[in-house]
């Protein structure tokens, strides 16, 4: 119900505020404006995936926890999905998840509402390896069962 509201109230938001900065500022510097903070955005949101993609890989080399540095991934991608939306609540709320401080907030948030059951990591044998394991070799041969309509043609199709 919460996501329904969602799709209702934000774009109700962005043409409230189209019509107010509109007629603030003009036509032209508004759309100017959401045009720059798309460039700008998709600036930001290039360096800061690769600084996050670089320290993803670190956390993969030195087999730690990749979690955050993933969460942190796809709160930057989200944040330049938001951006390239054009509207200025969208890229209020874009530009926030760029600042490294918010996506931490963020992340914390998340973390204390997830319970992860289970983490493995790593190359070890996996629950069903070993010389216990039974292997059958054999061949096969697919056979296609004879197909029988189920209904009649309608007249739509040829025969």
């Amino acid at each position: 119900m919460w996501l329904f509201a969602l799709f209702i109230a934000v774009p109700l938001i962005e043409i409230a505020l189209f019509i107010q900065i509109g007629g603030l500022i003009g036509l032209w510097p508004t759309l100017l404006i959401v045009v720059l903070t798309a460039i700008l955005g998709t600036y930001l949101v290039r360096s800061q995936g690769l600084a996050e993609l670089g320290r993803l890989q670190r956390s993969f080399n030195e087999l730690n926890d990749p979690t955050e540095p993933l969460a942190h991934g796809a709160m930057i991608l989200f944040s330049g999905a938001l951006l390239l939306t054009p509207g200025f609540f969208t890229d209020a709320v874009g530009f926030s998840l760029l600042v490294p401080g918010i996506r931490q907030a963020v992340f914390r948030w998340i973390k204390a509402r997830v319970q992860v059951s289970s983490f493995t990591m790593g190359t070890g044998p996996g629950p069903h390896t070993g010389p216990e394991e039974d292997v059958i070799d054999g061949e096969f041969q697919e056979v296609d069962p004879e197909k029988r309509p189920t209904h009649r043609p309608s007249g739509w199709t040829q025969h």
